[in-house]
Parts: structure tokens; sequence; C-alpha cells
């Protein structure tokens, strides 16, 4: 039977597809205090921010890799991997057409490099998102995932200079499931 309109079709339905999960970095807490300022900035002018997603699985975060079906690292492949600098700088819009992604770029360090490749290593190879295929991976940040491109000056005025950061923490987060597992807590030096 069609979901859309009960009639029954001579042609398979096809299944939804689940969202992807991911694995991310988080931040420091004083790095991720300053995104949420400027995630609550945005807000205060009436511009969409990520903000107003106040789950508990909503922290500032880079992307290490996402793909539908993705399973979490052997356990100990990211053990003993220190923490290391990141710095969030310049804004970015990801997207086309009258509403955008507004994120911070990541300068890329052969720290946050290396983790990747270990990460993805210990992964193995998958059908990655776009934004976190091998060769096409843009490293960020995001503020806000439907910003009116007509609101871009404004938002550009309330953000700040570079943010330093450390990174602290690496995550699986599982949409589909809502589950949130740890998968390592970066060494401090």
């Amino acid at each position: 039977m069609c979901p859309r309109c009960g009639a029954r079709h001579n042609r398979p339905v096809a299944e939804p597809t689940p969202p992807p999960s991911s694995i991310e970095l988080l931040l420091d807490p004083d790095a991720e205090a300053a995104v949420r300022a400027e995630w609550d900035a945005l807000a205060a002018r009436g511009m969409s921010s990520l903000a107003g997603h106040t789950s508990a699985s909503n922290r500032p975060h880079v992307t290490l890799v996402a793909r539908v079906a993705l399973a979490s690292p052997p356990p100990g492949a990211l053990a003993g991997i220190p923490s290391f600098p990141l710095t969030l700088g310049a804004p970015l819009l990801f997207g086309s057409g009258e509403r955008r992604v507004l994120a911070r770029s990541i300068v890329p360090s052969a720290e946050l490099i290396g983790l990747r490749e270990t990460l993805l290593a210990a992964v193995g190879s998958g059908d990655d998102a776009p934004h976190t295929a091998p060769g096409e991976w843009m490293p960020h940040v995001a503020l806000s995932r439907r910003l009116r491109v007509a609101d871009l000056p404004a938002a550009l005025e309330v953000l700040g200079g570079d943010i330093r950061a450390r990174a602290d923490t690496v995550r699986h987060w599982d949409p589909g499931t809502a589950m949130i597992t740890l998968l390592a807590e970066l060494r401090q030096p």
C-alpha cells in the first residue's frame, strides 16, 4: 500500500534512507562556550542559529566522517591520541539558494589530518557524505543551518575573530537511535 495515497500500486515502495551517523571531534569547554556565544548572538538578532536546537547531542563539533550505517572504530583505535590546538577561522557558506549553512572554517593541521586518517583506517571505507568523503572533506564548525543569504552581512557583524581551541573528545552520534557514544578523550599535554 502506498504510504502517500493509500492505493495499491504495482511498483515497490522505496524504504526511506536512514540519516547518516557521524564521528565528531568536540572542542574544549572555553571554545565550546565561544561558539555557543556566537549561536546566541545570531539568535538574539532573529537569525537562524544552532542555539535553538537544545538537545544534548547538539554541541559545537568538527565532523570527521559521516555515513549511513557507520560503525564505531574498534575499542582502543583512538587510544593515546593527544589533544592538539585548533583554530576556528574565517566564516564560510555551504549550499546554494536562499538559505545556506554558515560555519567557521577549521584551519587544517597535521594533528587534525592525522586524527582523521587514523579514524578512517579504523572504520574502513564506505559511502561517505559528500562533505566528509576523502578528497572532499572541509573541516568546519556549523553556526547556522538555514541562514538567509540576505542576513549574511548582519551575521558577519556578530561573529568575533578567530577562536583558539583544543581538540578534546571524539564521539559517535547516531541520530537513528539517538545514541551518543564516547570514543576517546584526547590525552591532555
